[in-house]
């Protein structure tokens, strides 16, 4: 195929996908997010039924857009990482003490791509043992397919947004707390940017976003991030609703590793008890068959 067929053939291709967005204007207002490869990539996710179509922009953050986005009658958000102004270091500073992502070298495209699917993976995680978080569907290279927290027309505040009955505030507080040790005793991972600008409050109820630095136990830093994580958390709820304290964070964290422990123990004993009373039982018949 010639170069002039190929990019006939790619213009094609975004024509239709340009058809199937509501909001045109997104393309030329956020240059830096829709290059040829993201808009492929769109392209793609559209074709095998992802999407269906792409909406207005929901926020702009330091790393990457989000855009709300169509399938059947859901809506669904969009996280687009922009490769051409993401901070290639500090991602790589993250990955690099991760053991799932330590290896991962090459162009920024590759650091940009690895680092949307480490935050696939984190949010799939932190789901798996309970945590509230965007529901992760699929992701291609930069592009991070959600569900979106909110409802018609309103997406879901960030915390910082919200003002607080007394009551209101202390069973959030408490529900991050557990949702700090759930991923630490649970999932194995510390969020590493916990603030309340990375928590939206939907329904009643605290929802934990942006998961990509996110890093397992084994980072080296991990302890460190913990501690900021907390730090950050007792910042904003003592100075808006003078609630909290860190001792309290480190307690739950210890009695919920302690429990785990122990839940772990009984489950070894029990297991270990079953395969004895299975042996003494094949043991018998085989005498019986004798």
């Amino acid at each position: 195929m010639s170069r002039r067929t190929k990019d006939e053939d790619f213009d094609t291709r975004i024509d239709v996908l340009r058809t199937r967005i509501k909001d045109s204007d997104d393309l030329n207002v956020h240059d830096a997010v829709f290059d040829k490869r993201t808009l492929m990539d769109l392209y793609s996710l559209a074709s095998k039924g992802v999407i269906d179509a792409l909406g207005g922009s929901v926020c702009t953050g330091k790393e990457a857009n989000i855009f709300r986005a169509i399938v059947g009658e859901k809506e669904l958000a969009l996280k687009i990482y922009r490769v051409s102004t993401s901070n290639f270091n500090a991602m790589q500073d993250y990955m690099h003490g991760d053991p799932r992502f330590g290896s991962v070298k090459g162009t920024k495209s590759a650091i940009v791509s690895a680092w949307t699917r480490k935050e696939f993976r984190n949010l799939s995680r932190a789901e798996e043992m309970g945590v509230r978080v965007p529901h992760p569907i699929t992701m291609k290279n930069n592009i991070l397919v959600m569900s979106l927290i909110g409802h018609g027309e309103q997406v879901a505040p960030q915390l910082k947004d919200v003002d607080l009955e007394p009551g209101d505030a202390k069973r959030i507080y408490e529900k991050i707390v557990e949702y700090i040790s759930v991923l630490y005793n649970g999932a194995g991972l510390v969020h590493a940017d916990l603030s309340e600008f990375n928590i939206l409050y939907d329904e009643g109820e605290p929802v934990i976003i942006d998961m990509g630095q996110s890093v397992t136990l084994d980072h080296p830093m991990a302890r460190k991030f913990l501690e900021r994580d907390i730090a950050n958390v007792i910042h904003y709820f003592q100075k808006k609703y003078a609630i909290g304290s860190s001792e309290e964070i480190w307690t739950r964290l210890r009695k919920d590793r302690d429990d785990a422990a122990l839940n772990k123990e009984a489950d070894q004993m029990k297991k270990a008890d079953q395969k004895k009373e299975a042996d003494q039982i094949k043991r018998a018949d085989q005498m019986k068959g004798d």
